[in-house]
């Protein structure tokens, strides 16, 4: 007879772990939100994702392992498909006369088990790793794959600018010639060209900036919100790239005193990708700036925005009500339309119907009805809003609130029963009441119609390859971000040392730092008599609002990023008690 399967509670408690009494009111708290009980013990912060994952690793009698000290070798990894591997959350560990051990993160997902059992066509052994580790290790493995390939492209680039430089004028004059023909892919200007552009999608870059200088062409990438200069192109080389730039947006390339738009769409390796290009006339000749929109920017997911536990709970909450306006906020740059993304995503099911009005239509989704802004032609916000409420939609996207005839509708549309979402370029959450009201709604309409509003800003997060704690930081970004000499004691400040894995920046890759109000009755009566901005701030912090710099702190707590970065995009007032 089969040995019956411990508790994890008993598993815990006997290993002195978790207390007797905290143990009964985490079990209780599982029955009653219907959560599992490892889920509910991390929220309440009497254990954390490893110590658990060990208990559970023993409740099963499965194998632990601790990511942190393997290397998977890449012939394993090549076992089963990456695809595979993310969907389900799991990697192989090994290949032993036939079987197959894969390292999983929950054993009580049976569907993945046979999913995969069916698809890899083998028997299956199974051990137990932090679920979290093993997302981070996948993500890491694939773009480590990468970095030599990154490395050739870099040396590719410089090679190939040099070729071109040591060319005669003649030649240069005829291959321009021949760029606006449409000549060869093995052309110099081309392969320039492919190359600077490749080596931006490699580099995990956002946008790529081709910047004439007097003596040079400034070529610098974007990365984490960050510009790097990593290529220079000689001077006599600028009208040959600049003119294939153009031709591939479709741009004219006889017109160099007007500002030009285009797209480029490009496959690189397995993925299309799309480029927003602008070209902008300038004392040394015409800027061109090339957007990379990766589609895989926008599906990341909610839970992998940045949200804290609370945080993402009512996140999910709100967007799922029936109408109302949800609001977010921040600058150019900041995540907003990321975030709505995910949240329109998460809602999109057969039985709703969402349309969705942006300027410019960035990322297609199927499911959503989105209408592209065309000024020209006075296809504006307030029309076409006007037109998709006689769509009958449940969920509405504005892609920016610019004026109040915008706001106006929007407004309107909510109280009509449609969930409508937008942004809107105000500092923080609370200002955004007061905006609205400036730009001339009727206070009673902000206060009725509004269900929440949420600013946030982007920080870098610390690359994990070259991670290590900070002996001596910053006091003056300590002070910033109201972090105290005590909490540096039991809470180690990270830093990234650099690496090639990270452009020797010692970060790769960011999250959102978050503070979102839900208007109660205090705060809708404030909106109402149009309070300054200061009372509705005081306001929502007693409504139990957490602050930008509040939301960022957590996050160097966590080892997640630095005092510098918290402090270079939250607000000084965040600081202020109340």
């Amino acid at each position: 007879m089969a040995e019956k399967r411990r508790h994890l509670g008993e598993i815990l408690f006997k290993a002195g772990l978790v207390e007797k009494q905290s143990l009964l009111n985490a079990i209780k708290t599982s029955k009653a939100s219907n959560k599992r009980l490892g889920q509910v013990l991390i929220e309440l912060k009497l254990i954390d994702e490893e110590t658990l994952t060990k208990a559970i690793a023993k409740q099963f009698g499965l194998e632990y392992i601790n990511l942190d000290k393997i290397n998977i070798p890449p012939e394993v990894m090549k076992l089963v498909p990456e695809d595979l591997m993310k969907r389900h959350n799991v990697l192989p560990l090994s290949m032993n006369s036939g079987r197959l051990k894969l390292i999983i993160g929950d054993p009580l997902n049976l569907d993945a088990m046979d999913t995969l059992r069916f698809s890899l066509n083998a028997e299956l052994d199974y051990c137990l790793a932090n679920p979290s580790k093993i997302k981070s290790y996948l993500r890491d493995s694939v773009e480590e794959t990468k970095t030599e390939e990154d490395d050739k492209l870099r040396h590719s680039i410089d090679a190939t600018a040099a070729e071109l430089a040591e060319a005669s004028r003649e030649l240069q004059v005829e291959a321009l010639r021949a760029e606006a023909a449409g000549s060869s892919d093995d052309g110099p200007i081309v392969k320039l060209v492919n190359l600077i552009i490749d080596n931006a999608y490699h580099m995990r870059a956002s946008d790529i900036h081709i910047e004439p200088m007097s003596d040079r062409v400034r070529v610098r990438y974007r990365v984490d919100g960050v510009c790097l200069e990593k290529d220079n192109i000689p001077k006599n080389m600028q009208p040959q790239l600049l003119a294939r730039f153009k031709i591939l947006s479709g741009m004219d390339i006889a017109e160099r005193r007007l500002p030009q738009d285009g797209r480029i769409k490009r496959q690189i390796g397995d993925s299309d990708v799309d480029f927003r290009v602008s070209a902008l006339p300038g004392n040394h000749g015409e800027s061109v700036v090339l957007r990379i929109l990766r589609r895989d920017s926008v599906n990341i997911g909610i839970q992998s925005l940045g949200f804290e536990q609370d945080d993402y709970e009512r996140f999910l909450k709100i967007i799922k009500r029936p109408n109302g306006i949800f609001l977010v906020t921040g600058p150019t740059g900041s995540g907003k339309t990321t975030t709505l993304y995910a949240a329109l995503q998460e809602l999109n099911r057969p039985d709703k119907k969402i349309i969705t009005a942006e300027d410019p239509v960035e990322y297609n989704f199927t499911g959503m009805n989105q209408c592209q802004v065309k000024e020209e032609i006075e296809f504006t916000f307030d029309k076409i809003l006007r037109a998709m409420l006689r769509q009958a939609p449940n969920i509405i996207l504005v892609g920016e609130i610019r004026d109040g005839v915008v706001a106006d509708i929007a407004i309107q549309a909510a109280l009509t029963g449609h969930l409508v979402f937008s942004t809107l370029h105000t500092n923080d959450a609370p200002s955004a009441i007061t905006r609205l009201i400036d730009m001339g709604v009727k206070p009673f309409l902000v206060a009725s119609s509004i269900q929440a509003i949420m600013a946030q800003r982007l920080v870098r997060v610390i690359c994990k390859k070259c991670k290590v704690i900070d002996e001596n930081p910053d006091p003056h970004y300590l002070r910033a971000v109201n972090i105290t000499p005590e909490d540096v004691k039991n809470h180690p400040i990270y830093k990234g040392a650099g690496c090639s894995q990270c452009q020797n920046t010692g970060y790769k890759g960011r999250i959102a730092v978050f503070e979102m109000v839900e208007l109660n009755s205090k705060i809708r009566e404030l909106a109402f008599e149009k309070a300054p901005t200061t009372e509705l701030r005081k306001a929502c912090r007693a409504s139990g609002m957490r602050t930008l710099s509040e939301d960022g702190r957590l996050k160097i707590f966590k080892g997640m990023t630095t005092p510098i970065e918290v402090a270079g995009v939250a607000l000084a007032e965040d600081m202020v008690a109340e």
